[in-house]
């Protein structure tokens, strides 16, 4: 029996539509199988199995500079381990700005420019040297210091991130503090030859700078401390170590008094 043109075009077709669905669905085919595969565990990167590997970004570093407004609290202690010299708490402020430069693997240098003024208070008190003393027991000097200092720090940073822009650091390195004055005024409360005897001696009894003949100006500070920051905001805490001994005029030649410090500062990054 002969077909029909009619049955033999509908063969055709239906031909031609099987040929081009093989065509279509092998590459496919092909590869949605090659995606099933299993990984050659041999030869297959350490995260092969970590769901978000695609998601993770590679750390590029890229030099940058961070300028900072900063400002706390500071404590300055004059301090004298042999206690030949008077010891003294002063409190104070301190603000300035300071510039991170930015460096690979977390790691930052900082310096800047600080100010600070602090406040402190000690007594002298001396017993009575002569049978007319009229003050009796109150034979004392009392000073009351005002510190202005200027400080360059030079910190080496180094930041461990936590969760998304909250991170921790630690910092270490020296600072040098130079003194624009330390002004002493005096509350004098002494018998007149005690006096007398003071002045004889090339002892300030009257308010006067401490920097221009007893203090030597510069102080090198080597600290250490930590913090942590969220986004533009920084909190931070240290304590700073005198090196060179702060006594100018000694009354023994081995004298000594060092002037070490601690702080809490705030900063933001502008």
């Amino acid at each position: 029996m002969r077909m029909s043109m009619k049955h033999k075009y509908i063969i055709r077709c239906l031909a031609s539509v099987v040929a081009a669905c093989f065509v279509l669905c092998g590459p496919i085919y092909a590869q949605s199988n090659s995606s099933t595969k299993r990984p050659d565990l041999q030869t297959a990167e350490g995260d092969i199995f970590d769901p978000t590997r695609e998601q993770k970004q590679t750390e590029v570093y890229e030099f940058a500079v961070h300028y900072r407004l900063t400002g706390g609290y500071l404590q300055q202690n004059h301090r004298s381990l042999r206690a030949n010299y008077p010891n003294m708490y002063l409190h104070g402020g301190q603000i300035g700005v300071t510039f991170d430069f930015l460096l690979p693997l977390h790691f930052s240098m900082q310096t800047g420019l600080l100010y600070s003024l602090t406040y402190g208070t000690r007594e002298e008190h001396w017993a009575q040297i002569d049978a007319a003393d009229i003050y009796g027991s109150t034979n004392y000097l009392k000073h009351r210091v005002y510190e202005h200092n200027l400080t360059i720090p030079i910190r080496a940073y180094y930041t461990i991130p936590l969760i998304k822009k909250f991170n921790m650091f630690f910092f270490g390195g020296p600072q040098l503090q130079i003194g624009l004055s330390a002004w002493d005024k005096t509350d004098n409360k002494l018998t007149p030859m005690t006096e007398q005897w003071f002045r004889t001696n090339g002892k300030e009894v009257d308010a006067h700078d401490l920097y221009s003949n007893e203090l030597n100006r510069v102080n090198i500070q080597m600290g250490v401390g930590g913090g942590f920051e969220w986004d533009a905001y920084r909190l931070e805490a240290g304590y700073d170590f005198g090196l060179n001994n702060r006594v100018r005029r000694k009354s023994t030649s081995d004298q000594h008094m060092w002037e070490w410090s601690w702080f809490v500062r705030f900063a933001y990054r502008f």
